[in-house]
């Protein structure tokens, strides 16, 4: 007897440090309330028969446009006050993936990732050229103050006093304008690892993971980072596990970290949560990395694992409640 695959969505809105002292309840469950419709929807698609590269993409696409999260409307500001957008997508069923970077006119950069991949023969595409790119696929092009938020752009203000890079994670002076009027966001916009993503497992047993991003605030115009770049912060095998990160880009690069968990897999044998748990918990933290990630196996095995004090985080098995959570 064939047991069929169980399919489950995954998804995750950044890490960072916890503000419990200034959150209220209705904010908190503004986070969860929002986690919990895009996993609702995703996880639909997927009982449905549904592909979980359609999974990832929906789930994401929705995160764009969600201001809660530094993905699509609401990304946060270069130090040139303008706007650079990276996503990627990969398809574990056949190690398809296509990305963009440092977008400022496509309005879903995780549809033009996807573009990427299925209408061209390339894997990424940056600036200008991506835009272009995403305007001869028929994908909607904005005005860059399309992505702007006044919360966002009140922390580049912050940022820009003390006249330096700022990854969410890293200026505890910065104070953040919640969206929301009643409370600040429960992990700390100022010391928050701004990125957004999906991963899933679908009824055929394939996997797919997607991740999109604003970057960082106050960064240097061009910087990207582990989003769009394949093998670091977006990764998926269906011989292994699909792999969405959010962190300290530059540490995630240079670790390979959606690789390297496959790989361990792979080649040591290791199970999804002991390989993502030594990444996360000594790779990391051993070079200065900070943040976390979502990933789910070929056995439709989940790992939400994060070395700060909190991430954005939840799933959806078929048939059962979505389960949403923010601190550690």
């Amino acid at each position: 007897m064939t047991i069929k695959p169980q399919p489950v969505i995954a998804i995750h809105g950044g890490a960072g440090t916890i503000s419990r002292s200034t959150i209220s309840a209705a904010q908190e469950a503004a986070y969860h309330a929002a986690l919990q419709d895009i996993l609702r929807t995703a996880q639909q698609l997927l009982s449905s028969g549904g592909s979980a590269l359609d999974a990832v993409s929906l789930a994401v696409d929705m995160l764009e446009d969600c201001p809660l999260f530094n993905a699509g409307y609401g990304a946060v500001f270069t130090h040139d006050a303008t706007h650079e957008l990276d996503a990627a997508i990969m398809d574990g069923a056949t190690l398809r993936a296509g990305a963009v970077a440092c977008v400022s006119r496509v309005r879903r950069p995780l549809r033009a990732a996807r573009a990427v991949m299925e209408r061209s023969e390339h894997v990424l595409l940056v600036g200008t050229g991506a835009e272009a790119f995403a305007q001869a696929c028929g994908l909607e092009l904005v005005d860059p103050a399309y992505f702007s938020t006044a919360e966002r752009r009140e922390q580049l203000l912050r940022a820009l006093s003390g006249d330096a890079a700022v990854l969410d994670h890293d200026a505890a002076n910065l104070t953040f304008c919640s969206p929301v009027a009643d409370g600040s966001a429960p992990l700390d916009e100022g010391q928050k690892l701004g990125t957004v993503g999906a991963v899933a497992f679908d009824a055929h047993g394939n996997l797919a993971a997607a991740t999109s991003t604003g970057g960082m605030t106050n960064k240097r115009s061009g910087r990207v980072g582990d989003s769009p770049l394949i093998g670091a912060g977006t990764y998926a095998d269906n011989r292994s596990a699909a792999i969405s990160c959010t962190g300290t880009g530059e540490m995630f690069i240079r670790a390979v970290v959606g690789h390297d968990i496959c790989a361990r897999m792979a080649y040591a044998g290791q199970s999804l949560e002991a390989a993502a748990q030594e990444i996360v918990m000594k790779v990391l933290p051993a070079m200065g990395g900070r943040g976390g990630l979502i990933a789910v196996d070929a056995q439709g095995n989940l790992s939400l694992s994060f070395n700060t004090e909190g991430m954005y985080r939840g799933y959806a098995r078929a048939g059962a409640a979505p389960q949403t959570a923010i601190f550690a």
